[in-house]
């Protein structure tokens, strides 16, 4: 019988060697199933993984190696490693094959009988972070992720996403903003200054703005209002350099570094080589658009990459940085009172704070559907993410007070979280009235989805942006929560451009009856959609010349 202790020491060195295949040779021909130690069954999963791509009858070996390891030891330090890599390589498996079926309870079950021994082990923290995730759960999500804040075991990427999560928290008030972003600029990684080149203060001819951003591509939200100010500035004043961190470029990205002067990709630049790249350009001005978002370089903008730094769009809400300077926002999402919760001083544009450019396809009005189908049809193609137990609680008291009325919800994200909001709404006694429809392949089929909805149906606290944008080109009323900072008040901010005060509710009472009376009187409610379709173009949601020019207004102030 093989000496297992010999074994694992031996292949410990060989998996530091990257020598998978040596590894899942000697595993596999030295010892028998019921023979591994959690410790080989741990390496054996890892190093079929490493060894070939993640595909689907690598990942089903690794899952059987990694379960059987956890249940030979259970509460031991390599057995809880190996529920860990269980869980994400499910979640893995899951993401790869798109009916793939998995016993969720199964792990929640493993979890359960772990827990106590694992609450402040960190790829346990993460992989049940990432099942939530897929799951729509964002409270059993931030738990994880707040676990790994308690144990300080984390890095800046769990931080981001810890701070992005409470974004769907309603119970998390602008001052705990605040202070976690406070937190996150302490822990973050300090370049120090001999690593990096000075940041010029010399003033060229033009005003140089850089704009970072890893989501230039295809489809992407923020690309339509980008678009708006880079078609539309002085290129007598303004050079503008897109910062790309993009692990790859798509037309869209090509089209984008056609509007602009210059542009550079840091995606495969450490933090002091991106730093001096950045600070080499001579910006006068670095507008980030992702925030705690995306794919984001937020230890970058904390060593400073230009004489001002300010967070848009990708992000609605304070960073905490000292060196984020500034956050661009409008008079309906930050009150004046309310800046002190903030760590960056505001640039109130006049009038709001995005502008959608609009689509290339021809607008036409179409009629309520209501008049053809006799009932109402609410909507919302929001994230399944901002759906939460409350919101569902809000929808499906719509539902019942308003006979015959229908729900379409939509998401290009819909697997396993699918499962779970069914469960709610049978929970609430609605379900029948929901239908569920899945992401089209064509973007006109996207907007013409708009057609079969009289009135879309915001979330809250995490508001929509791009779908109210989207409702509205199409004609449709978007009905908005009122909110308590910015993130949750964009939708505030969107109806108030658009002039429709009377569709933001005070609060989840008023949300309802707003829906009901308007369903209770057709005459009010084909004036409101008509004057949507009307005025959509004219209001400061798409008026991409107005909004550019008090865009670069602001920044010709701040240089100046």
């Amino acid at each position: 019988m093989v000496s297992l202790q010999k074994l694992e020491i031996e292949l410990q060195e060989l998996f530091k060697q990257k020598q998978y295949s040596k590894i899942i040779f000697e595993i596999t021909s030295q010892t028998e199933d019921e023979e591994r130690s959690s410790f080989l069954c741990n390496l054996l999963g890892l190093s079929r993984i490493s060894n070939d791509n993640k595909n689907k009858d690598t990942l089903s070996m690794a899952l059987r190696d990694f379960k059987q390891g956890y249940l030979k030891e259970k509460n031991t330090n390599h057995a809880i490693d190996c529920l860990a890599n269980f869980i994400t390589s499910s979640v893995l498996l899951m993401d790869l094959e798109k009916d793939y079926k998995f016993d969720f309870t199964e792990i929640i079950n493993f979890y359960e009988l772990t827990e106590k021994f694992c609450i402040n082990h960190r790829p346990i923290n993460l992989a049940m972070a990432m099942l939530y995730r897929r799951l729509n759960d964002a409270k059993k999500l931030i738990l994880h992720f707040k676990r790994l804040m308690e144990s300080k075991k984390f890095d800046s990427k769990d931080l981001c996403n810890y701070g992005y999560w409470r974004c769907f928290d309603k119970d998390w008030k602008q001052s705990d903003f605040l202070n976690f972003g406070k937190f996150l600029d302490q822990n973050l990684k300090v370049i120090p200054q001999d690593q990096l080149g000075e940041i010029s203060k010399e003033s060229g001819p033009k005003i140089r703005v850089g704009f970072l951003s890893a989501d230039i591509l295809g489809g992407h939200s923020i690309t339509y209002f980008l678009k708006t100010i880079l078609s539309n500035y002085d290129k007598k004043k303004f050079e503008i350099i897109l910062i790309l961190n993009n692990p790859k470029e798509d037309q869209s990205t090509k089209d984008f570094k056609d509007l602009v002067d210059e542009s550079i990709n840091i995606w495969n630049l450490d933090n002091v080589s991106a730093v001096n790249r950045v600070r080499g350009l001579k910006l006068d001005i670095m507008i980030d658009l992702m925030g705690y978002t995306s794919m984001n370089r937020i230890e970058m903008l904390k060593s400073r990459t230009a004489k001002k730094q300010i967070i848009w769009m990708g992000y609605c809400n304070t960073t905490g940085l000292k060196n984020m300077d500034y956050i661009i926002s409008d008079p309906n999402l930050i009150r004046s009172n309310e800046e002190k919760f903030y760590s960056e001083k505001v640039i109130y544009l006049p009038k709001i704070w995005n502008s959608h450019c609009g689509f290339d396809l021809e607008r036409i009005e179409n009629p309520p559907p209501f008049l053809r189908n006799k009932f109402f049809t609410f909507g919302s193609f929001n994230s399944f993410d901002k759906i939460n137990p409350n919101v569902i609680s809000v929808w499906s008291n719509i539902l019942k007070k308003i006979n015959g009325s229908k729900l379409i919800l939509k998401s290009s994200k819909i697997k396993h979280g699918l499962d779970r909001l069914k469960a709610l709404f049978k929970e609430n006694g609605v379900l029948d009235s929901i239908k569920f429809i899945g992401r089209e392949k064509e973007f006109k089929d996207h907007l013409n989805a708009y057609n079969e909805i009289d009135i879309a149906l915001d979330t809250f606290p995490y508001n929509g942006v791009t779908t109210s944008f989207e409702a509205i080109w199409m004609g449709v009323p978007v009905l908005a929560m009122a909110g308590y900072n910015f993130n949750s008040r964009c939708g505030e901010s969107i109806n108030k451009n658009l002039g429709i005060d009377q569709m933001i509710a005070r609060d989840e009472n008023d949300y309802v009856q707003k829906i009901v009376n308007l369903s209770n009187n057709d005459d009010d409610y084909i004036k409101l959609r008509k004057f949507v379709y009307e005025n959509a173009l004219k209001s400061p949601l798409f008026d991409k010349h107005d909004y550019s020019k008090s865009f670069f207004e602001a920044i010709d102030q701040i240089v100046k």
